[in-house]
């Protein structure tokens, strides 16, 4: 009985000497514990958007910068060394013309990205003792292809490498369930080309599969 007595009553003291804590001492707050749910594919891609006009230099398209020649509402990158405030990226508006810093308006249109260039570092000359440049092709915009009818995602599509008609209705997403697949036609310039679907899938008449050309219409009936 005495030894029990002892026991509890060291056990009251240790209690006694120890610091008392909150229910959620130790806890590491909440900003520690990481975000609750994993975010989204379209969450990512927001974060890293890059708006027209910013000084962020976005990814190139896949355009040879000596042949592609420029059009309306393609975006363009521009960077000149050494200058933050003159680098970013810009619009080519309907007009053909792009506005820049110190420059004003340059006829973009009709240009490769490599004579722009020159011309911008020609404008830029008078500013800046040789500016160092770069133009490249962020999107295009300016040519398009269209595909509609029997087909599973018709609309407009951009034309930025050499695609032929059996790669254009593969980008499509394929054909609906009642598609005429031999009798697909190509309107181009006012004039009709006949595709063969059917055909084509089977290596026959190969010749028909055609490279897509800026403006062409698609019709899937």
């Amino acid at each position: 009985m005495t030894v029990f007595i002892y026991l509890v009553t060291a056990c009251a003291s240790y209690a006694q000497q120890q610091p008392s804590r909150t229910p959620t001492e130790g806890v590491p707050p909440p900003s520690d514990l990481g975000p609750a749910t994993t975010p989204t594919a379209d969450r990512a891609a927001d974060s890293v958007k890059t708006p027209i006009g910013i000084p962020a230099m976005p990814t190139a398209a896949p355009v040879d910068p000596k042949t592609f020649v420029i059009g309306p509402e393609d975006i363009l990158a521009v960077k000149v060394w050494r200058e933050n405030d003159l680098t970013g990226a810009v619009q080519v508006r309907p007009d053909g013309k792009i506005t820049l810093p110190l420059v004003g308006e340059v006829i973009a249109a009709g240009q490769t990205p490599e004579q722009l260039k020159s011309t911008i570092i020609e404008k830029l000359s008078d500013y800046i003792n040789k500016p160092e440049v770069m133009v490249s092709v962020q999107s295009v915009q300016s040519r398009r292809y269209y595909i509609t009818g029997e087909i599973n995602r018709p609309g407009a599509f951009q034309l930025v490498v050499p695609t032929t008609v059996l790669q254009a209705l593969t980008n499509a997403g394929g054909f609906r369930e009642f598609a005429n697949k031999k009798k697909i036609k190509i309107l181009r310039h006012g004039q009709l080309i006949k595709f063969n679907y059917s055909e084509v899938i089977k290596a026959k008449n190969l010749q028909q599969n055609i490279f897509v050309e800026n403006g062409d219409y698609s019709i899937v009936p």
